[in-house]
């Protein structure tokens, strides 16, 4: 069979046959029309329709085809063609598949000339020769094939050139020619790529309904969504094949999932696994459906689309005037195809995951399509909770998670939204002044304020931020890359404050531990530059880790951390991590300054210094964050609500309390530098009135 070894021998045979089967057809060119025929080989055909023609069949043997006239390929009863590309070797059931060379082409062509290709001996042409070829009306190619020189078959593909057809169509008109094609499929079992090829379509050209200018009404977008759930369970019965077991199909496409499971007669287990997709999942009795089956046997096919919510909308749920219907999940469709009583032996339980945030005001309802509204019969909620509901229902359908909410927007307290813009500004202010007390003034060698300047910088830099996203929301959240990227680094400025606060606890432990050693200890533990890798380097491994598990997790309605999904954990678990070893350091170091007071002497500097420290240890308790405990418990309380805003938008004002305007150093400083500029301008008017 190595005849690509013999280029010159074959090229005279394929001369030889080129000018025989153009004298046979004396109005036949390589590069036009072919003459008119007597009769249309549109209509005068004969059909070939061998499933092991597929480009998907990859096992090979010697087949050897015999043809002569006009033919129109199948593959399972559906409209197949030549595939025009290459195709590899040994496959479509033969060592030497046939490809043809040129494209296909349209109806106006006519008959044309065309030249089909072998693949061997690694070769995609090693050998050609002529065949004509015409496009019908109704989307299908028939060929005119005449035996090969030697044993080889014509591959097929699943027929899935529509956009010729469809170019001079509306888009619901292109839809309605495809779905029926689809309908006059006869093939009781179809291959697994050529169901999803086929749903694939279907659906793109649903969604170009969907993107058409005029929009559809109700009636037609219920209309279209029943064709579509039709169509598509139709394919997946396809996929359902006999079994004396039990065997199982799936599949994954960018618009639907689908999961079909069979068993048999000699079913070794007593219930199936659940069938799992992406977003949702079903648990189904199917052994028992199949007991009360003559055959023994039953299937179930369970689809979950990803964009049919766009057809079947919420609003097709009938509710009181007061409410909105948000779809909580995808649209899933159960069926028993292919099985005789489909009566169910239990209830059917489906598991639906929240693709929306849920929001605990709202009633769920577990519904079903019933061809023109989701109506809740014999379908009902079990269990719920923030990311998952659980629904049980009696009969099989295509289901849906809906969720209702009262049309009122919530009350906005402008009271209090004035007084956190107020607070955050004010706190802004002491932030910044405390900075410039951190850089300007001369602090005692033995003071180690790292950990309180990188505290105002990460708080300042953060509040600062989430200040101007919340004043400019609404040209932020529209770009959802901005969007992303301003809640990913708030993440990160929130929780390296956090981290840092918990590096300022750990430092005041030390100093309260070691009241006689301050100095020596920190120079000999904790350094400047270790300190800066854990406060930064922390933060930024939990915020990347974050978002290379969960990429949508960040940019919210209010470009913050997504609460779905329990991504909202990325923030919370570290900083309930942080408060928790922050209290727990504040009482030891309560117990550890109760010994320290025993121990004193009873002098009275010593006395103030003592209490002094007593006071900032109690203030540390906001400057370390403890009071963002408050924030678990303040959706019970108003008031609690507005001690945690005050308390927490003021730990830049605690801090500068604390280590700048309470420590007589920086106040001597502060002191110097405000008589410095008052002589400064009494000597400067000085000398302009002598001047005068």
């Amino acid at each position: 069979m190595a005849f690509c070894l013999h280029e010159g021998f074959f090229k005279v045979q394929a001369i030889i046959s080129v000018v025989l089967y153009v004298l046979a057809s004396a109005t036949v060119t390589q590069e036009t029309t072919i003459g008119v025929h007597p009769t249309d080989p549109c209509y005068t055909y004969t059909e070939l329709d061998d499933p092991w023609r597929n480009i998907s069949e990859t096992q090979s043997s010697q087949t050897c085809g015999t043809w002569s006239g006009w033919y129109r390929l199948l593959i399972n009863g559906l409209s197949a063609y030549i595939p025009d590309m290459c195709v590899e070797d040994f496959i479509c059931g033969s060592y030497v598949p046939l490809w043809i060379r040129g494209g296909h082409p349209t109806v106006t062509d006519g008959v044309v000339a065309r030249n089909v290709c072998t693949h061997w001996n690694d070769s995609c042409c090693c050998y050609q020769f002529p065949i004509a070829v015409k496009a019908c009306p109704g989307n299908y190619f028939v060929y005119e094939l005449n035996d090969p020189i030697f044993c080889s078959a014509h591959c097929t593909d699943i027929n899935v050139i529509l956009q010729e057809s469809c170019t001079n169509q509306t888009p619901e008109e292109c839809l309605e020619d495809l779905l029926e094609q689809i309908d006059s499929i006869t093939a009781e079992v179809l291959p697994l790529n050529t169901v999803t090829s086929l749903l694939n379509m279907v659906l793109e050209a649903t969604e170009k309904i969907l993107e058409s200018p005029q929009s559809a009404s109700q009636t037609e977008l219920a209309y279209y969504g029943n064709r579509v759930l039709k169509t598509s369970e139709k394919l997946i019965s396809s996929l359902v094949k006999p079994t004396k077991t039990s065997a199982n199909v799936s599949f994954t496409l960018s618009s639907v999932e689908g999961r079909v499971f069979m068993v048999g007669p000699h079913v070794t287990f007593d219930e199936i696994p659940p069938l799992i997709t992406s977003n949702s999942s079903v648990d189904i009795d199917l052994v028992g459906i199949a007991k009360n089956n003559n055959e023994k046997s039953a299937a179930v096919g369970f689809m979950s689309y990803i964009t049919m919510e766009n057809l079947l909308k919420a609003d097709f749920f009938n509710t009181t005037n007061n409410t909105i219907n948000t779809m909580m999940s995808t649209v899933i469709s159960v069926t028993l195809p292919k099985t005789t009583n489909t009566k169910l032996t239990k209830p059917v339980n489906f598991t639906f995951r929240h693709i929306r945030k849920f929001d605990p005001s709202g009633s769920l309802s577990c519904v079903y399509w019933n061809s023109s509204e989701w109506i809740v019969d014999g379908c009902s909620v079990i269990n719920t909770n923030s990311i998952f509901t659980v629904c049980s229902c009696v009969h099989l359908s295509t289901f849906a998670l809906i969720m209702q909410t009262s049309s009122r927007p919530p009350k906005s307290n402008s009271m209090l939204d004035l007084l956190n813009l107020m607070c955050v500004i004010v706190g802004l202010l002491f932030f910044i002044l405390a900075l410039l007390t951190f850089a300007l003034c001369q602090w005692s060698p033995g003071v180690n304020n790292v950990a309180r300047i990188n505290i105002c910088i990460s708080l300042l830099l953060a509040h600062l931020l989430f200040l101007l996203t919340q004043l400019l929301l609404s040209r932020i959240h529209p770009k959802p890359v901005l969007c992303k990227v301003m809640a990913g680094l708030l993440h990160f400025l929130f929780l390296s404050g956090f981290v840092w606060m918990l590096i300022e606890a750990v430092l005041l432990f030390i100093c309260v531990k070691n009241l006689s050693q301050i100095r020596s200890k920190k120079r000999e533990v904790l350094n400047s530059g270790f300190l800066c890798v854990i406060g930064y380097v922390v933060a930024l491994v939990v915020v990347g880790v974050s978002a290379a598990v969960v990429p949508n997790g960040f940019g919210s309605e209010r470009c913050w951390i997504k609460t779905d999904e329990g991504f909202i954990w990325s923030f919370l678990g570290p900083v309930c991590v942080i408060l928790s070893l922050n209290m727990i350091l504040m009482i030891i170091i309560g117990f550890s300054l109760n010994s320290t007071l025993m121990k004193l002497n009873a002098e009275v500097s010593q006395l103030k210094q003592t209490r002094i420290m007593v006071f900032k240890t109690i203030s540390q308790f906001v400057v370390l964050g403890c009071s963002w405990i408050l924030g678990f418990f303040t959706e019970s309380s108003e008031v609690l609500e507005i001690i945690f805003l005050i308390l927490n938008s003021q730990q830049g004002t605690f801090i500068f309390l604390i280590y700048c305007f309470f420590n007589n150093e920086i106040r001597q400083q502060y002191w110097k530098c405000f008589t410095s500029l008052c002589s400064r301008r009494k000597t400067n008017e000085g000398t302009k009135n002598a001047k005068d």
